[in-house]
């Protein structure tokens, strides 16, 4: 398309309105979408570490009793 000035290529025939607000609400969504799969991964490997904790206390635990009826 080949538009004579700016204000033309933001207008679009009278569609601008409809076409900007559709790149608008679809760059919002992809935003949204990667910040929420940053905050995701950062909750799963505090999961992740907070299990790996748990499982050592276990086994140390373990080992503690296992020598104390040795």
């Amino acid at each position: 398309m080949f538009f004579q000035s700016w204000s033309d290529f933001f207008y679009m025939n009278g569609y601008g309105f409809y076409v900007w607000l559709s790149y608008g609400i679809s760059f919002i969504v992809i935003l949204g979408l990667g910040l929420q799969n940053i905050y995701s991964r950062k909750a799963l490997f505090k999961e992740i570490q907070r299990e790996q904790l748990r499982l050592a206390r276990q086994q140390s635990m373990q080992a503690k009793n296992n020598g104390e009826t040795l």
